[in-house]
């Protein structure tokens, strides 16, 4: 059922972290968030991943449990009991983690949920309990912290804890703190039973391929492939990519992306003209135009000017003055909105109206937020 979900292609924003200015949760705004993302039409949230901030687990702090409850208990709060199976099969998935003792007596989601793993590999196991605990249904592996190690290393990490839980692999970029992680690397990732998708987020064509070409090779048709690139969300979701001689192409299934964070609503219908496009084997002008929409739109939320600096706050500011969230405030004060980033979130908001979601949010944000 996991599988089967993931390889439908879904729309899972990465969560942000509401925080009051205080620099305290904001518990009221972040269960608001989850509400939103759900009302709005996304398949899944991913919580516990850089845009949830990765300081949430300093001891200081000590949020990287409660905000992975908040957002499993507020996505299975009433919205009934479709897929059951999921709990069960991403506890048992391997002989090495037990079902969790409630997940009989846990009210579902169909929403698939995806917790954030970084670290060594024994914080990465940890972390991998408590999300199973919680309900999570995979873990989306950060390998962060292993940029010198050999990639051998790597992926005896990976495939220790895929023994723990459905993994989700990431391919994050060098320049927010990812490695370069070439096809042999992704060819062997590939072959670990318990993979159910891969991230694929280098903002780079050749790496992407690399990562498509290898998923292709190894034969898996069950392993979900999800775009992470910003800069090529549509063009990712409507690009029949090359596959093994006599094989049909892979098609990357669905995005989990900060950029999601915001605008989801409108991001639903961008996945979905894609997925109709795809299939009736016609890509529309319309379509490819509103690709380049959505990577200038992105440019000013991830703050690309200054090398990403502002991309936590630039989602901040677009869910703050959409009355979702109180401030743009970060655990770490540094982080910050760029010297006109604020600007040029204004320009490429009045200049692609219809790839946002004001209306909507206005319309349910009381409700939400309740």
């Amino acid at each position: 059922m996991l599988r089967a979900r993931l390889l439908g292609g879904l729309v899972i924003p990465a969560h942000p972290l509401a925080l009051g200015p205080d620099r305290k949760l904001d518990e009221r705004a972040q269960r608001g968030l989850t509400r939103y993302y759900l009302a709005a039409g996304a398949g899944g949230v991913a919580v516990g991943v850089h845009t949830t901030q990765f300081a949430i687990r300093d001891p200081r702090h000590g949020l990287y449990e409660p905000v992975l409850a908040l957002a499993s208990e507020t996505a299975s709060s009433g919205l009934g009991t479709r897929d059951s199976a999921l709990l069960r099969e991403s506890a048992s998935a391997t002989r090495s983690v037990k079902p969790p003792p409630s997940a009989e007596s846990r009210v579902p989601s169909p929403v698939i949920k995806i917790a954030g793993l970084v670290g060594r590999t024994e914080q990465a196991l940890s972390e991998a309990r408590i999300a199973l605990d919680l309900g999570y249904h995979a873990g989306l592996l950060s390998l962060g912290v292993w940029r010198d190690a050999p990639e051998g290393e790597l992926l005896a990490h990976c495939r220790e804890v895929a023994a723990a839980i459905p993994l989700f692999g990431f391919y994050l970029q060098p320049a927010v703190g990812g490695r370069a992680l070439g096809y042999a690397f992704w060819r062997e990732f590939a072959e670990i039973p318990n993979v159910v998708a891969i991230k694929i987020a280098p903002f780079d064509r050749y790496a992407t391929l690399d990562v498509m070409r290898a998923v292709s090779e190894s034969g898996r048709r069950d392993v979900a492939l999800y775009t992470g690139n910003d800069d090529a969300i549509v063009a990712d979701l409507i690009t029949p990519f090359p596959a093994a001689a006599g094989e049909e192409p892979r098609w990357i299934a669905g995005g989990l992306l900060g950029h999601w964070a915001v605008w989801t609503r409108a991001a639903v219908g961008i996945a979905e003209r894609a997925r109709r496009e795809r299939v009736s084997n016609v890509v529309s002008a319309e379509l490819l135009g509103d690709g380049a929409a959505v990577t200038e739109m992105n440019a000013a939320l991830f703050d690309v000017r200054h090398g990403f600096a502002g991309c936590i706050a630039g989602i901040h500011e677009v869910l703050r003055r959409q009355g979702l969230i109180r401030g743009t405030w970060c655990l770490d004060p540094s982080e910050a909105l760029s010297p006109g980033q604020s600007e040029e979130l204004d320009r490429v908001i009045a200049r692609y109206p219809h790839l946002t979601d004001d209306e909507f949010v206005a319309a349910g944000r009381d409700e939400w937020m309740r």
